[in-house]
């Protein structure tokens, strides 16, 4: 052998022996993974049961901590110490003087003003129902009310203590004080021990009996027909207001950016990848109180709210990255006094804590203060007291009368009855609240359906939240946001439903559990044909869904089976996915096979800003950042870009990595058993431009654990991990290729 020859062998040897020592290196590290959000993942319904209605939702645990569990000496002593301004520095200044109870525990001002006279740059947030919240102030630099205690008493400009322990002092020279402190706690008089009292007091201001509440109790006529009107408005597809102000508590522990015009930095200022301009999302329990609104305090009325979310928020000012949910939509007069109406029908003072006269130390206690919103209240909060006698009757079919309206016969109905509406066109949308209902058509001698009609007006033909939930035998078209909307409850059944040029999605349960879908045919949506949101065992099966921008969509979502069904011509044909920025955390065990997915090539005509722009054309079955689902027993075919593509939320590059709150990478899926034909022949220019060739299946290397066991289909990369590589072996090479991933991107 020459010399040349030998060196060149020495040299192969040596490249080959790194090669090898990399790949065993990689294989030794740890796989890289998403958390694990364990059984609080935020999926499925939270309604309770047995209830009359499915608004009845459960509320969270208090924010109460092990160290310092709420007792009745404890919340007494906070509520003195509340209003008692001896806390202060120059003993002029109370809890209560910033948020005082006839304000909604708010202050009234545009910004927060201390004794000093110094003008905050932030609104006075109004405090009914803090127990519930997990993130404090508007930007959530604490998560504990006993930690946020501390802020308002030593900062210069609010009560402006420097000298805590000769504040402690003070309180405990005191003897009714020093009295109560004993009481309440085994050492007394403490920073940390006022802290907690005045956290144990906050942890008693409930608001949750308003209209709204005895409403959903069953009480109907709590609510006005105009307030029922703003409900439903509130939970619709249009205005999406129930996305962010979740019942019961109308709040969320999220931050969003709404684009009110401001620097103030937000969620950024307090955590390095906090969202620039994103705040807190604040209850809306008391919130006709709590005037002028947002963090702010910029708008002045509840109406300047709804017109600024109706005009698209900070979208109007051309701001960037506003929040996915923020829109705009068209309302009518009569509809933004309706929306309106409902808010102020979550007014509830009821557990309004006693104000007293006098406190411990003798100092002068704020004075009662006129809020003429409670006029306002007043005058909306008008409906009847009346329950409904659940034992009245025997449950019956109510059938719709020639020349009534669907509505008219729902508001006759009770729990377990039947709702049949003969062949006709109706044009109106439909409120379901009461548990166990059933809402089918009677086809005529043709056999074709009732048909609901929006007139490209109304934003849905049927919203319901009420349990145990049957729909059927309907065709609803022309609606501007969805067809037939179902939130927050368990037992949910749709069939038989053709939906066509319903806007957003034809069948929608949201935050829903035990959700069945057959026999449904979606076609002319610019988001989703079928879609089940935020839900919890899920079944979609036997239908069709053609001509929208995703045929069917799992959205964070755990516990799907996707079967027997024809996805064709849509933009992406099968998406099961996980986005951020939403209440579940989580996609997973997701099956999806005997399903065809042909010629879904359709453009995205998917409105600007709205999530599903996102969804490359020729795509039969995408999956994004969900976990465990396997994908079998599939005809995938004529999809131009691929026909199953499994890619992480960071890949995309449609996201901020600072938007991304969820775990974003795709892991333990298998691909297995489907059978491939004429796939990636022409690929969306989002493919193009990341230089990936077009196949049968691309997976963008991420995620620990993805298997494809496809004989005979094309994959990118050329080589990809299957069922049968040794754990060690797929680390390895999902460790490599997600490195590199990381290079490019």
């Amino acid at each position: 052998m020459s010399t040349v020859l030998k060196w060149i062998v020495r040299i192969f040897g040596v490249l080959i022996g790194v090669l090898l020592l990399i790949f065993v290196v990689a294989a030794a590290m740890p796989a890289k993974a998403d958390p694990d959000v364990g059984e609080n993942h935020g999926a499925g319904a939270s309604s309770v049961q047995p209830s009359y209605t499915g608004l009845q939702r459960e509320f969270p645990a208090l924010n109460e901590t092990a160290a310092n569990p709420t007792t009745d000496a404890k919340a007494e002593l906070g509520r003195l110490l509340f209003f008692d301004p001896v806390l202060s520095n120059n003993n002029d200044t109370a809890c209560a003087t910033c948020h005082q109870p006839d304000l909604g525990f708010a202050d009234g001002r545009i910004h927060a003003v201390g004794p000093t006279g110094v003008e905050q740059t932030r609104n006075t947030p109004g405090l009914w129902n803090v127990g519930y919240a997990q993130n404090l102030f508007w930007d959530g630099r604490l998560d504990s009310l006993e930690a946020q205690s501390e802020i308002p008493l030593t900062h210069p400009d609010e009560m402006g203590v420097a000298d805590t322990a000769g504040l402690v002092s003070e309180v405990a020279a005191i003897d009714e004080y020093e009295a109560m402190f004993n009481a309440a706690f085994d050492d007394g008089v403490t920073l940390a021990n006022i802290e907690n009292a005045l956290a144990a007091f906050q942890r008693t201001l409930i608001s949750n009996n308003s209209p709204f509440d005895q409403y959903a109790a069953g009480k109907v006529d709590a609510l006005t027909p105009s307030q029922r009107r703003g409900l439903a408005l509130f939970r619709s597809g249009a205005t999406r207001c129930f996305e962010c102000h979740t019942a019961p508590t109308f709040a969320s522990d999220g931050f969003r950016v709404v684009g009110v015009p401001s620097d103030d930095p937000g969620r950024a200022g307090v955590v390095a990848d906090g969202l620039v301009g994103a705040f807190k999302v604040p209850s809306l329990r008391n919130v006709a109180l709590t005037a002028p609104y947002m963090h702010d305090g910029s708008l002045e009325t509840l109406e300047a709210v709804v017109n600024f979310y109706a005009d698209g928020g900070g979208r109007l000012h051309g701001q960037e990255n506003v929040d996915v949910f923020v829109q705009g939509f068209e309302l009518t007069d009569q509809e933004r006094l309706d929306l309106v109406a409902f808010l102020y029908a979550l007014t509830d003072e009821s557990n309004m804590p006693e104000i007293p006269t006098a406190v411990p130390s003798g100092l002068p206690v704020i004075a009662p203060t006129d809020n003429p919103a409670r006029a306002e209240v007043a005058a909306h909060n008008v409906g009847g007291n009346s329950g409904i006698d659940l034992g009245d009757r025997e449950p019956m079919t109510i059938v719709v009368q020639e020349g009534e309206s669907v509505q008219t016969a729902v508001d006759r109905a009770r729990p377990g009855d039947i709702i049949e509406v003969p062949y006709g066109i109706y044009h109106e949308r439909v409120v379901i609240d009461i548990n166990d209902i059933t809402l089918r058509g009677i086809p005529n001698e043709a056999g074709e359906w009732p048909i609901f009609d929006g007139e490209g007006v109304r934003t849905e033909a049927v919203i319901a939240s009420g349990n145990n939930f049957t729909v059927g035998n309907l065709h609803v078209r022309n609606y501007t946001d969805n067809g037939v909307l179902v939130e927050g409850v368990t037992g949910v059944h749709f069939h038989d439903i053709f939906a066509e040029n319903v806007g957003t999605y034809g069948v929608y349960p949201v935050r829903s559990t035990e959700v069945l879908i057959e026999r449904v045919e979606v076609t002319g949506v610019d988001d989703a044909g079928i879609y089940a949101g935020q839900c919890e065992n899920v079944i979609v099966r036997d239908s069709v869904v053609y001509g929208n921008v995703l045929g069917i969509e799992l959205e964070n979502t755990i516990g799907g089976e996707i079967y027997n069904n024809h996805a064709y011509d849509n933009t992406v044909g099968i998406f099961v996915v996980l986005l951020p920025q939403l209440t579940s955390k989580v996609s997973a065990n997701t099956l999806v096979y005997n399903n065809i997915a042909e010629g879904n090539n359709h453009e995205n005509f998917a409105p600007p800003g709205a999530m599903a722009e996102i969804a490359p054309s020729g795509v039969g079955i995408l999956l994004l950042a969900t976990d465990n689902a396997e994908v079998y027993d599939n005809t995938i075919r004529d999809n131009k870009t691929t026909g199953v593509a499994v890619f992480s939320l960071t890949s995309t590059g449609a996201f901020d990595v600072n938007e991304v709150d969820v775990g974003p990478l795709p892991e333990n899926n298998w691909i297995h058993g489907n059978t491939y034909e004429n796939n990636g022949y022409d690929a969306d220019p989002f493919v193009k431009d990341l230089g990936i060739p077009t196949a049968d299946i691309l997976w963008d290397g991420t995620g620990m654990d993805n298997r494809f066991n496809e004989e005979g289909a094309s994959t990118f990369p050329p080589l990809v991990p299957g069922d049968g590589w040794p754990s060690f072996v797929r680390r390895g090479y999902t460790n490599i290729l997600g490195f590199l991933v990381d290079q490019i991107l």
